[in-house]
């Protein structure tokens, strides 16, 4: 099992090296193509006062998006063509509101979509709608680079966050080909339930999976000794000096954890690590 279709989305100018340069690492050692979209973004919604907008204001959202997608493009392509890698670029404009299916019209035909952290200083809005995108409405495993040159093709130690849910198994098989490559893998329990099936081996059936894989794997089972599940888990993540972190994205649903908040959408503000997520 590996990787064979990767896709990345670049809308910001300042980004598109950092991005791009880690999904060609990642494109490189599993030999696979690398899809790229080269987006500009309308995030002003004129769609939605058009009644009250004029010919003139909506043109000129329109040409500055096509600006910016056609300079990202440009980046993009003397980075790419300088590389040995198989690879297409494709560029377009959306208003933000219709970003989603832009993004998940490609992402649903990839194996793995590598994005920049979508939260942050100077990150634009369209950084949340795509990741989002990715994870629902493309069904696809993403990985969110928290930091530039940070993400290692082939990392040696993976922590697997593990909370018996579905989102967090999708997780684990579809970082399967990392899993198998590293040296240690700690699943993280939280503290497990103590009532069910698995309370006496908590992590023990994901264990024997992971195992049948060839994927020799820890169980770590922690305390919530901090306010937030993320917060556990970015302290354990720098204790074990992980070099990937493994979870289920959105077990709640988007507007709870946008409102209320959830270990998703922590993760994704305070990630010091790269992160595989999938829904």
């Amino acid at each position: 099992m590996t990787y064979n279709c990767l896709f990345t989305v670049l809308t910001d100018l300042d980004l598109v090296e950092d991005t791009l340069s880690q999904a060609m690492a990642a494109t490189d050692a599993h030999d696979a193509h690398l899809d790229v979209l080269c987006l500009g973004v309308d995030c002003t919604q004129s769609g939605f006062y058009y009644a009250g907008a004029s010919a003139i204001v909506l043109q000129e959202t329109i040409t500055r998006a096509t600006e910016e997608a056609q300079e990202i493009e440009a980046r993009a392509k003397h980075v790419l063509e300088n590389s040995t890698l198989r690879w297409g670029s494709e560029t377009g404009v959306a208003q933000l509101a219709d970003v989603a299916r832009h993004v998940a019209a490609r992402a649903r035909f990839s194996d793995l979509v590598v994005l920049p952290k979508p939260y942050g200083e100077e990150r634009g809005a369209e950084l949340e709608a795509i990741t989002e995108a990715a994870l629902f409405d493309g069904d696809a495993p993403t990985i969110i680079l928290p930091e530039p040159d940070q993400f290692k093709p082939h990392p040696r130690r993976v922590m697997v966050g593990w909370n018996e849910s579905l989102e967090a198994l999708r997780a684990v098989r579809a970082a399967m080909p990392l899993l198998t490559q590293a040296d240690t893998v700690h699943v993280v329990v939280i503290d497990p339930p103590t009532h069910g099936p698995s309370r006496s081996d908590p992590g023990g059936m994901l264990s024997q999976y992971l195992a049948r894989h060839g994927v020799s794997a820890e169980i770590d089972v922690l305390s919530k000794t901090l306010p937030r599940v993320s917060d556990v888990l970015t302290r354990h993540a720098t204790d074990m000096d992980a070099d990937l972190l493994v979870m289920g994205a959105y077990g709640h649903s988007r507007f709870r954890e946008a409102v209320f908040g959830g270990a998703t959408r922590n993760m994704l503000e305070q990630a010091t690590i790269p992160v595989l997520m999938a829904h």
